[in-house]
């Protein structure tokens, strides 16, 4: 990853009613037991020449679940990248809750994030990936405990209570001991749920979580996540092409194109009745298929 030190020194951002934020907001401090949400500032990703999203903006409420949806390529899993920092934005600001995600308060702005920034922010999210990205030498329990122990600073016992709820909630208390091969891909989708978890961020990123599953498991993974989603208040950001799954688990869809937001909504608008013709031509190619 390239150093962050290249990033331009910025302003600090107004919020969203356009009034300075305040010394605490930039700071970062937040209220104890609140949710962050996500607010994305005229980010741009470039790839080489191709602009993969530009200025872009949207907020997502602490607490609201909210698909991403559009064509391979319109820049959905760069903006899951860019907030698991996986990949670093080239403009722009993105918020985590009160808190500069890529970014640090120097004076009256913001200037790049150090590495101890980044590891402090990176604490508040977790995500779900399309391969299950299990660590392979690990059983089960030790894939749920790693990074609590390590990261977050539990003790082993708190670490593995919580692992043993957490299996439970998931149906697979009795899989413990096992090893990711060992796991059907349904099992192992459960297991890397279940590990997000583990690290209690604040906002979850679902990527395609069940593409790479077989039909026959894709429904009980969903059913999962949906109970998640309605029992937790999670900050939810997903990106999925099954649009069943998108309607039942959102409280609003952003249909995306050529890295910008063609047109938002509540799912019922979105699939029911969408206003803009690029979003009618995608829901009906995908729903075709």
């Amino acid at each position: 990853m390239p150093s962050s030190d290249t990033m331009s020194e910025v302003p600090t951002p107004e919020d969203p009613q356009g009034a300075p934020m305040d010394k605490t907001a930039a700071d970062g401090a937040l209220p104890h037991g609140s949710t962050p949400g996500i607010r994305f500032e005229k980010v741009v990703k470039r790839f080489g020449d191709n602009i993969v999203l530009r200025e872009l903006n949207f907020t997502v409420a602490p607490g609201e679940r909210v698909t991403l949806i559009g064509p391979s390529g319109s820049g959905k899993t760069t903006i899951l990248r860019l907030l698991m920092t996986l990949e670093k934005l080239d403009d722009g600001v993105i918020w985590i809750g009160d808190r500069p995600l890529w970014h640090m308060p120097r004076g009256d702005g913001l200037a790049p994030a150090n590495e101890k920034h980044l590891h402090e922010m990176r604490k508040q999210v977790g995500m779900v990936f399309q391969q299950f990205n299990l660590f392979p030498n690990m059983n089960v329990l030790r894939n749920l405990i790693e990074g609590p122990v390590r990261v977050l600073g539990l003790s082993k016992d708190e670490a593995v209570e919580r692992a043993r709820e957490l299996l439970d909630m998931v149906g697979l208390v009795d899989k413990i001991d096992a090893h990711p091969t060992q796991l059907s891909g349904g099992q192992q989708q459960r297991v890397a749920i279940a590990r997000a978890l583990a690290m209690q961020p604040k906002v979850l990123l679902l990527d395609e979580v069940t593409s790479a599953l077989d039909p026959e498991l894709v429904v009980g993974v969903q059913d999962l996540l949906r109970d998640i989603a309605r029992a937790s208040d999670l900050t939810l950001l997903c990106v999925t092409h099954e649009m069943h799954f998108a309607k039942d688990i959102s409280d609003r869809v952003l249909m995306f194109d050529k890295g910008q937001i063609v047109e938002e909504g509540p799912p019922e608008q979105i699939f029911g009745e969408p206003t803009e013709q690029r979003t009618r031509d995608f829901l009906q190619a995908i729903l075709a298929t």
